[in-house]
């Protein structure tokens, strides 16, 4: 084997990607000297999406003073990769669940912070702009960031205001006059993996509100607030995102991304594999290894492991999916690129248990699927 491609998702609660790659080269080194080794740590949108980036392909941080998810000033930053021409945004920097661990109130969070960030990455003369969605805080819609980028947002008095997800019921109109033109001839994209909608049952308050810290009445109150959004928006800007799937995402941001920085939403694995230029990394690879804590019927809808499959199929390329755990259901996955899946526990334990040996157990099962490759190559 002389080159491998190394392309894994966290094993959630146990392994970041970046660990991930970095065992697997470890192994891949021991048995096989002087095998060329390319390791891609797989951004999901979330806390850590700017670090994976620029641990794939290189790149720079960029530091500057936004507001936090209580309009409080902090330090948040992005990155700048492929020789400044794309700039990377992760919402969770500035928006995100750990900066308000102990004061949880989607009613009054802002995504303000995240329309800084976007403001200043437009004006270093990207041509890409990619915003990972992922451990927000949030409710409102992204209609914070909006603001933040010129939109402006009037009560029924005629009043200006920053919309948080507790007053998007008061939003009467919605001004997009005053929008930086920072973006314009710039490619958005959103790192989006669910398919949520806006608001309703399935959508942005139900599903996620009690996690960012809102009881039965709040998230009820924040549908409302959604839903009304939602219908603003069809009335001033033309678009109906009622059933856009992803709309709901991040507290809505998924729509807000969409109708105020004309983003498309777009599978995080796509955009890493996009962004990495992943197409041209495996054309003269031997082997492709990737991988995801669990994989089961939902990550058939486009996860990691698909999502790579899919690609190296098109050139042809075997593809290892080293799991930490596999359900039933799987068998569609092989025929979507994937040659081979290996479990890594070797026991049948709870997952309490299981996650303390995760380290151990991934080098046993890489150790034997290299002693069987090194059979076959002779």
């Amino acid at each position: 084997m002389k080159k491998a491609v190394l392309i894994p998702d966290s094993f959630k609660g146990t392994l970041s990607s970046t660990d991930i790659c970095a065992l697997m080269k470890e192994r891949i080194a021991f048995h096989f000297p002087g095998c060329d080794v390319v390791s891609i740590p797989v951004a999901d949108g979330g806390e850590g999406s700017v670090d994976a980036f620029l641990t794939a392909v290189g790149g720079e941080k960029v530091f500057l003073t936004v507001e936090n998810p209580y309009f409080e000033p902090m330090e948040a930053f992005y990155g700048l990769i492929d020789e400044g021409r794309t700039a990377v945004v992760e919402m969770a920097g500035c928006a995100g669940l750990p900066l308000v661990e102990n004061r949880r109130n989607p009613c009054k969070t802002t995504t303000y912070g995240v329309g800084k960030l976007i403001l200043d990455a437009a004006g270093r003369g990207i041509s890409r702009l990619v915003v990972g969605l992922g451990g927000s805080a949030t409710n409102d819609g992204g209609c914070g960031a909006a603001a933040a980028f010129g939109v402006r947002f009037y009560n029924k008095a005629g009043e200006s205001f920053i919309p948080t997800g507790g007053t998007l019921i008061d939003i009467d109109r919605i001004d997009m006059s005053g929008r930086s033109t920072a973006l314009d001839g710039i490619e958005v994209v959103t790192m989006c993996d669910i398919d949520n909608p806006m608001y309703g049952p399935s959508g942005a308050s139900a599903v996620f509100g009690p996690q960012k810290g809102a009881d039965p009445a709040m998230v009820k109150a924040l549908d409302r607030g959604v839903a009304h959004l939602c219908e603003v928006i069809r009335r001033d800007l033309g678009m109906d995102l009622s059933k856009v799937p992803g709309g709901g995402a991040a507290g809505a941001m998924g729509a807000g991304m969409i109708a105020f920085f004309g983003a498309k939403l777009q599978m995080g694995i796509e955009t890493v594999l996009d962004t990495v230029g992943f197409d041209r990394i495996i054309r003269d690879a031997d082997l492709i290894f990737t991988g995801e804590g669990k994989i089961d019927g939902q990550s058939l809808r486009g996860k990691v492991v698909i999502g790579v499959a899919r690609r190296a199929a098109q050139q042809h390329k075997p593809v290892v999916a080293v799991v930490g755990g596999a359900d039933e259901g799987i068998e569609p996955a092989y025929g979507q690129g994937v040659s081979a899946i290996f479990p890594i526990n070797r026991l049948p334990q709870d997952f309490s248990v299981s996650r303390t040996h995760s380290r151990e157990n991934l080098s046993f099962t890489m150790d034997n699927i290299l002693r069987l490759l090194k059979t076959f190559a002779g």
